[in-house]
Order: C-alpha cells, then sequence, then structure tokens
C-alpha cells in the first residue's frame, strides 16, 4: 500500500516564540498581525480561554492579559527561518516532498511498506524535529492527501495520543469519516457544506457515499476528486516542483489614516524594496510594477482607491528601477485630503532571467531605468542576516510608522538577537 504524510506544525506562530522562551511552556499565547491589529495566531492554552482567530486586539486585550496571557507582534522572520529549519528535516528523511504551506508539508512513504512502519517512523520524524528545532508537530498518514488530513485532525484531536496517526484500512476510514463533519474534510468551504448540508449531506462519510457522476455534474471536477480521495484513491498527488510565482504582492494596513505623499512616499519604496527581494529570491525578472492606495471602506465620507502599472521596456530585477516605477505611479495616482488605510506594491509580467525578450529600443531606454544583477547581490548578501543597506528613499529601520511594539528578537536571523546566558 502507498501511503502519505502529512506533517503539520502546531499552533506554529506561537511555538516559534516558545523555542527560544522556556518560561512561556503552558503559557496562553497570542501573535498579531500587523500594526498589532488582529489576532493571526494563538496557542492551545489561548484557545481555550475564548480567544478568537481574527478578533480586534484591542477588544480581548484587558480580559487576555488579566489572566496572564502573554502577546507577540509578528515576527516573520523568526517564523521562516524556523520553517525552514523543519522543511530541510523532512526533506532528508524522504525522497519527495511536498512543502504545502509555511507550517504544513506532505511526504511520500512510498520506501515504507508496512501501517505499522510507517506509525514508527512518523514518531520518529516528530521526535527528531522536536529535538532539532523545538517545534511540535502532528503528523496525519494515509493513502491519500485528503486522508492525510483527516489523519492529522484525529492526531489533533486525540488526547493522550503521539501525535500520529495512521489511517490504513477501510474499517478504521470508515469509522473516522462517520464521526466527522462534513465542513472539516479538506477544500469544503463554509457555502459549499451548507449546499451538501441541503441534499442530506453532513458527514465526510455522507460525501464519499455519493455518486460520482452526480457530483461531476452539480458540482465540480475539484469536488470529485476530493470524494474519490475519501474512498481511498490517490487523485491528487505530491508536487515537489513547485510552479514560480506569476505576480508578487507586499502590502500594508496603517496604524493611522495618511494624508500626506511625503509620508506616504516612503513607506511604498519599503514595499518596493522587499519585493524586489522577494523578485530576486525567485530568480525571475518583471516587467511591469503596480502601485495601489485605498481608504478604509468604513470611511463612507471620503472614499478613494488607485491603482496604476509602469511598464518596463525589458524584464529587470534591480531595486532601483522598481523604486523609480513605484515612485512615478504613486504621483499618478495620489490624491491630497483623502485619509489613506492600505498601500501595497505589485510584481507581475515575469521573464527567466536565461530567456529574456530584449527591446528594440534598448539602447535608448538605458537611460530611464537601471540593471545590475551583480550589485543587487552584493546587497542583497549583505541584508540577508541584518539590513545594513538602505535605499534613499526609504523609511530608516524603527521609523516607519507600520508599528509592532511586541515583537521578539529574531533569535535566528540577526546577530544582534542571538540568546545569550546570563
Amino acid at each position: 500500500m502507498k501511503l502519505l504524510a502529512l506533517v503539520d506544525c502546531d499552533n506554529f506562530y506561537a511555538s516559534c516564540e516558545r523555542v527560544f522562551r522556556p518560561d512561556l511552556k503552558r503559557k496562553p499565547i497570542v501573535v498579531l498581525s500587523n500594526n498589532d491589529g488582529c489576532v493571526i495566531a494563538r496557542s492551545k492554552e489561548a484557545k481555550a480561554m475564548g480567544i478568537k482567530m481574527g478578533i480586534p486586539w484591542f477588544q480581548v486585550k484587558t480580559a487576555y492579559l488579566a489572566q496572564g496571557g502573554k502577546v507577540f507582534s509578528s515576527n516573520f522572520a523568526l517564523y521562516g527561518d524556523l520553517s525552514k529549519r523543519v522543511m530541510n528535516i523532512l526533506d532528508g528523511m524522504v525522497k519527495k516532498i511536498e512543502v504545502y504551506s509555511i507550517d504544513e508539508a506532505f511526504l511520500d512513504l512510498r520506501h515504507i511498506q508496512q501501517p505499522s512502519q510507517a506509525h514508527e517512523f512518523g514518531i520518529y520524524c516528530r521526535n527528531t524535529i522536536h529535538q532539532w528545532v523545538g517545534i511540535p508537530v502532528r503528523i496525519g498518514i494515509a493513502p491519500t492527501k485528503t486522508l492525510t488530513k483527516v489523519a492529522s485532525h484525529v492526531a489533533k484531536n486525540k488526547s493522550n495520543g503521539t501525535g500520529v496517526y495512521c489511517l490504513s484500512n477501510k474499517e478504521q476510514i470508515t469509522h473516522i469519516l462517520k464521526t466527522l463533519p462534513i465542513e472539516e474534510v479538506w477544500g469544503i468551504g463554509r457555502r459549499l457544506s451548507q449546499q451538501l448540508n441541503q441534499l442530506g449531506t453532513y458527514s465526510a462519510y455522507d460525501l464519499m457515499q455519493m455518486d460520482i457522476r452526480f457530483i461531476r455534474k452539480k458540482f465540480s471536477v475539484v469536488l470529485e476528486r476530493t470524494v474519490r480521495e475519501l474512498r481511498g484513491e490517490p487523485c491528487i498527488q505530491i508536487e515537489d516542483n513547485v510552479d514560480p510565482k506569476k505576480q508578487i504582492v507586499v502590502s500594508r494596513s496603517f496604524r493611522g489614516k495618511i494624508e500626506n505623499l511625503n509620508l506616504l512616499k516612503p513607506l511604498i519604496s519599503n514595499f518596493a524594496v522587499r519585493a524586489g527581494e522577494k523578485l530576486r529570491h525567485e530568480k525571475q525578472k518583471c516587467s511591469q510594477v503596480s502601485v495601489f492606495i485605498s481608504t478604509s471602506r468604513f470611511n463612507k465620507k471620503l472614499q478613494h482607491r488607485g491603482y496604476h502599472s509602469f511598464q518596463f521596456p525589458c524584464p529587470i530585477d534591480d531595486t532601483r528601477s522598481i523604486l523609480m516605477g513605484a515612485n512615478r505611479s504613486l504621483n499618478t495616482i495620489f490624491r491630497s485630503g483623502y485619509p489613506y488605510a492600505k498601500a501595497g506594491i505589485l510584481l507581475s509580467h515575469f521573464s527567466n532571467p536565461t530567456c529574456i525578450q530584449r527591446s528594440l529600443f534598448e539602447a535608448t531606454d538605458q537611460e530611464s531605468f537601471k540593471q545590475d544583477t551583480n550589485l543587487m547581490q552584493v546587497i542583497d548578501g549583505l541584508n540577508s542576516y541584518q539590513t545594513q543597506i538602505y535605499y534613499a528613499s526609504q523609511y530608516p529601520a524603527g521609523s516607519s510608522p507600520i508599528q509592532k511594539k511586541m515583537v521578539s528578537p529574531k533569535y535566528t536571523t540577526n546577530w544582534w538577537d542571538l540568546p545569550t546566558t546570563k
């Protein structure tokens, strides 16, 4: 029997905050969005206190802190680095892996023949990650991707378990699916679950029993694949070669509204610099940079949304050119007197650097934009662990109106934040 595994980091952001803070063990933890606006991650202790995902921080702040809860601003540098460490461990254990998200990965266990061996492998994998990185994970093992999600759900809710659960035989699968609400099935959203409920389908087992032809005709081939996967028929393969991105977006909402162009420009520059770093990391070049700005949707009196794109004559990956295009676009769409609440940068029209269509008028166009890949590589290398080089149009570190007042140290990516012993 061919088996797959889903490795899912438990309460990942909160777990990352605990790696270098053993004093936080069993303490309620929440992590906030940019500008410390909403709760985007919770430890199981915080969930037990009734803290809901996405709830505005100001609504729960007083009661939560009074009960001893801990709070952190989002520290994506730390989370991203610890995620890479987890994925590198998994990559060394199997021949094929699909990194599904920052805290999830599918593994191909074709080298394991027996379910008992797969369970033992799962325990070894879980213990290794916890020992080497400090992140707790749960592992679901089953014949299909959809069933690994089900197995992971069981592993999460099974008290006194090993954190590893294997769905391997039909009787076991049938028993679990009968107890699983249909909205808990991977890919079944709230609206689709309501439509299926109207047809008398309430559990994953009910969905598995539905007629394939009816599903395809009434809904979609996507739901058909889900039904087949619940029956143990692999339809969704592991994708170890991830397709390159078609666009890159960097955007933020502001804590305070911005009406001054001179305050907005450095923010757009910060976004453009970050987008350029991501572009080069993806080993791509872009031919278009777009800027968008908008007022708050709750401001009924003053509403304005602006969007403008700047086209380059040939693909570039130089941040200086991206900054130039972003600045021109912002000047085009900005309107004075409007309190802007959100802005962002979008890079698109990507090209592979090894195969670029040149412009017929490139000699003339060279005067309007800059392209120096070697220079960008040097700057990226210097800034890889700590930002040392800023562009003149940026906000310097710590002065941006985008605030993170409770961010933890970048323990693994900043020399000055390395943990020390007293």
